[in-house]
């Protein structure tokens, strides 16, 4: 695993962290969704203004798109974490291996997340009493934290991207 810690000298889209580490170990164990979104909300969290909410808030949308990723991806190569900032938003991006079932996914995904009633759509996720909508945590970070998620596949690879505002400025 690779951590890169930016901080002092940034522009307003500079990343602040970027950790790296093969898919395969990544999707090893469950409990690196929840090891990862905690540390890195922690070692970023640091200069915002209530920075134990903004830890958790981050630490809550991190892993929910991280469980996403650990469950849909496709096999071998790296997987790269990214948090940024761009003005008073936050960026978390995630660049993970994808073979067809997985961009299949994220392409539905994609077309679900651009529905006017994606509230309702959420809400009939959660609530469901079957088994678990594999988007609701895509769908629970768009909802809830009024993220834009971006999907952009290039070759081999998927570029997830949650752009929203995690800090209200007083």
């Amino acid at each position: 695993m690779t951590l890169r810690l930016l901080g002092q000298g940034m522009t307003a889209s500079d990343k602040i962290l970027e950790v790296s580490m093969g898919i395969d170990d990544f999707s090893s164990e469950w409990l690196h969704c929840d090891r990862i979104s905690t540390y890195v909300a922690r070692m970023v969290s640091h200069s915002r203004t209530d920075s134990l909410l903004y830890a958790n808030l981050l630490s809550s949308t991190l892993n929910e798109l991280l469980e996403t990723v650990f469950s849909n991806h496709g096999s071998g190569g790296e997987f790269i974490c990214r948090i940024k900032r761009s003005g008073a938003n936050d960026v978390i991006e995630l660049t993970l291996p994808c073979d067809d079932t997985a961009l299949r996914f994220y392409m539905d995904a994609a077309k679900v997340l651009e529905r006017d009633d994606l509230t309702d759509v959420y809400h009939e996720a959660l609530f469901s009493p079957g088994k678990q909508d594999p988007r609701l945590g895509l769908l629970e970070v768009a909802v809830d934290y009024q993220a834009k998620i971006s999907i952009v596949p290039v070759g081999g690879q998927l570029t997830l991207s949650a752009e929203m505002m995690l800090e209200v400025s007083r």
